[in-house]
């Protein structure tokens, strides 16, 4: 290659490698910083919702729920089988000779052999099958009666990308404290000062804010949670790390044009 040749093709990637120095400083000056991994986002001035004077330590029946209904005489002694009078319910699950499974409906009613449709929406366990229990007085001699909500969950957003989990409540009143440990707790990004607990939908929704940075946390951290509930930790904030994930693709587009002009710059030297 003539001398002359080489020069201007120096020359070339010397403009090349200023041009693409202008666009990186350009871009940097008006990158929009952001947090991608953040969803469920509040305004800076919202009105989450008050906890209670006495905290729920009861778990109480939701619409959707998949209740597990057994029915006994006689304290206990005698299993009713009510498959047959059951035979024409649409709205039960499944059926064996021990329990059958029934949905709550969207206005909180149950439909149940003999007795038909009950409300049993915001009853505790336990007020409920007390409930049932004077209800199928009328009909069999002290009946005894099993109730168990079989699809309770939560989704447990633990503060990073990536991590979030679907958490099955196998324990009748599972806190929120323990639905955390159950996900493998908070992330390393994960805020614990700022944890989310969104419950319900729409006009009945209840956003709440939790600090589990200190001791003072613990009593709302035992809330016991609801079908449903939704856990989010908020991310920690990196400025730099996002910045850096921004300009990555011209950083390396940059060193590889500084590269290639150190090694036009060799060969103009043999």
């Amino acid at each position: 290659m003539r001398k002359f040749d080489r020069v201007r093709l120096s020359k070339t990637m010397q403009r090349l490698l200023l041009c693409t120095s202008f666009g990186i400083i350009i871009l940097a000056s008006g990158c929009r910083v952001f947090q991608p991994g953040v969803m469920l986002r509040t305004p800076k001035d919202f009105d989450f919702s008050e906890f209670p004077d006495t905290i729920d330590y009861e778990y109480k029946i939701h619409a959707n729920d998949l209740l597990e209904f057994r029915l006994f005489a006689n304290d206990g002694f005698v299993l009713i089988d009510v498959t047959e009078s059951n035979a024409a319910n649409n709205n039960f699950i499944t059926q064996n000779r021990a329990s059958i499974q029934y949905r709550v409906e969207q206005d909180g009613m149950v439909k149940l052999p003999v007795i038909s449709r009950v409300q049993l929406e915001g009853m505790t366990i336990i007020e409920a099958e007390r409930f049932l229990e004077d209800k199928y007085a009328k009909f069999y001699k002290k009946p005894f009666v099993q109730i168990r909500v079989v699809n309770q969950r939560v989704i447990v957003f633990p503060g990073s990308e990536g991590d979030a989990r679907v958490i099955q409540l196998l324990n009748r009143n599972t806190t929120l404290l323990e639905a955390l440990a159950l996900s493998g707790g908070i992330s390393e990004r994960g805020k614990a000062r700022r944890v989310k607990l969104i419950r319900g939908t729409g006009d009945t929704q209840k956003i709440f804010l939790l600090d589990l940075a200190t001791i003072d946390g613990i009593d709302k951290a035992n809330m016991v949670l609801q079908a449903n509930d939704i856990i989010y930790v908020e991310p920690v904030f990196s400025p730099t790390r996002e910045v850096l994930a921004e300009l990555a693709p011209l950083i390396s587009l940059i060193t590889s044009s500084i590269a290639m002009v150190l090694v036009i710059r060799s060969l103009n030297q043999q």
